[in-house]
């Protein structure tokens, strides 16, 4: 069985930075694409970012609204995505899950596993 666990929210003011760390255990490999989401008060879940790995290069993806401020990136060897998040602003506050799966791009029905939530708030 897969689990993932996120960590790393928290409070954080206006402008500041945040790491989000997501630890998997189990059959998961290097190779599976991991993604973060968003769900923000009285939304729907949201796209964050993904990253697949294809040999010894990984492609990334990451949402308009995050672009140039947020970075996905893996350590394979502890089976850890991370999420950097920069010039965090007040929308960003959410609840951040990450989610793996094999094919999985965009969509969270592509996605197989998902971690609990990790909470981010950011006051103005």
């Amino acid at each position: 069985q897969v689990t993932l666990v996120e960590s790393g929210g928290g409070l954080v003011q206006a402008g500041g930075s945040l790491r989000l760390s997501c630890a998997a255990s189990g059959p998961v490999s290097s190779n599976y694409v991991k993604g973060w989401f968003r769900q923000a008060p009285g939304k729907e879940r949201e796209f964050v970012a993904s990253i697949r790995w294809i040999g010894s290069g990984s492609s990334t993806y990451y949402a308009d609204s995050v672009k140039g401020r947020f970075t996905i990136s893996t350590d394979n060897a502890k089976n850890t995505v991370y999420l950097q998040m920069n010039s965090l602003k007040p929308e960003d506050t959410a609840v951040y899950f990450c989610a793996t799966g094999i094919l999985a791009t965009t969509r969270q029905v592509e996605y197989d596993y998902w971690g609990q939530g990790t909470q981010v708030t950011v006051s103005s």
